[in-house]
């Protein structure tokens, strides 16, 4: 079968790779509907961007009849976060009549309080709007309004929510409200700067919820979880709580200790459609408790998430409460996450709405 979409990568991100598995899983959703997707790596990180260029040039040559989907964060073009590399590939992909989609998995430019902060996140916001600009076709994953880069009036960027990347579950469950103790899952912690604040809120959250509603399991794994491990097992010293810290774990078992919990407890920036960790608790059914608010995503607002106000950790650990102990608003989130799946998140779901985005206008490469 010939290869009607070639999802392109740039430089791999370490020790997972969550645009990689994206396009793993939607490959697997376009071979449901006879669709095949090739996935191509950019080696510019390898071989330095004159070579990695030679090598597109002579590659894309094949691709006149397909439609590249050019997969954007802005570390992946660039190991210091200004990603111009991005638009060099654009620009030959459209030099040889290659239709290219942009996928914008970052939702906003990187910042920070120094002067290099400052002009990294100028770069990256003028490569995303050039960007938007010269592709034929963008896809955004999360909603338009909360994108601050895009223009006013832009209609042409389509909104495509992430799917999660691991296996769902949709089994109907029933929450034992009786069963002890309950089982909470933080999926992934961030390194550098954010971990000590990231620690502090879990632990508070954590320490909240053990004496409301009764000792805690803390299932704590994924990228950062090791390394933030001591420190939170200090952080809960003397609180009813059961630590468990493991690394990055295969997919499988990610599904199985989100379904196996009671809540999925997420502080890593809000809680948004293109935040996997986020997604995977979705997609589990698991309810999620994290920071965010309603009323700027739909496709989160219909999922069974517990939103507080960013950076209040107090209204993030009676909401973790509220969960754990009412048997009713359980129930009602993890009905909500699996209607949300089935329409929002699901790939077969996300893979029929690229299909369609192509076929607007009658693109014949859709």
């Amino acid at each position: 079968m010939e290869a009607r979409y070639i999802a392109l990568l740039g430089r791999a991100d370490e020790p997972t790779d969550g645009v990689s598995d994206y396009c793993g899983f939607l490959a697997q959703a376009f071979l449901r509907r006879n669709v095949a997707m090739r996935i191509e790596r950019v080696p510019w990180a390898e071989r330095g961007w004159p070579d990695a260029l030679r090598w597109l040039a002579r590659e894309s040559a094949q691709w006149k009849d397909g439609r590249v989907l050019l997969q954007y964060t802005a570390l992946s073009w660039s190991r210091r976060g200004f990603p111009f590399g991005a638009l060099r590939v654009l620009r030959l992909l459209r030099e040889r009549g290659v239709p290219c989609t942009v996928v914008f998995h970052d939702g906003a430019a990187f910042r920070g309080p120094r002067m290099r902060d400052g002009l990294r996140r100028a770069a990256q916001t003028w490569t995303l709007r050039r960007l938007l600009q010269q592709a034929s076709r963008s896809v955004l994953t999360t909603p338009p309004g909360t994108v601050d880069w895009l223009p006013a009036g832009e209609s042409r960027a389509a909104f495509i929510p992430i799917g999660a990347n691991i296996p769902e579950c949709r089994s109907r469950r029933v929450f034992d409200a009786d069963r002890q103790p309950k089982t909470v899952a933080v999926f992934s912690v961030t390194g550098g700067a954010a971990q000590m604040r990231e620690i502090a809120d879990i632990a508070l959250v954590v320490r909240h919820a053990e004496q409301h509603s009764g000792p805690i399991r803390l299932e704590v794994f994924g990228r950062g979880a090791p390394e933030a491990g001591e420190s939170l097992g200090k952080a809960l010293y003397g609180a009813r709580v059961e630590l468990r810290v493991r690394g990055v774990i295969p997919a499988e078992e990610v599904t199985r200790t989100l379904v196996a919990a009671d809540a999925s407890l997420c502080v890593r920036g809000v809680t948004a459609a293109n935040r996997g960790t986020s997604i995977a608790g979705i997609a589990c059914g698991v309810p999620v408790v994290g920071y965010g608010r309603r009323g700027s995503d739909p496709a989160i607002d219909a999922a069974g998430v517990h939103l507080a106000p960013w950076h209040e950790p107090a209204a993030l650990a009676d909401a973790l409460v509220e969960v754990l102990t009412d048997a009713d608003l359980w129930q009602q989130l993890h009905e909500r996450n699996r209607e949300a799946q089935a329409h929002y998140f699901s790939w077969d779901v996300v893979a029929d709405k690229y299909l369609a985005l192509h076929a607007t206008n009658g693109d014949p490469r859709a």
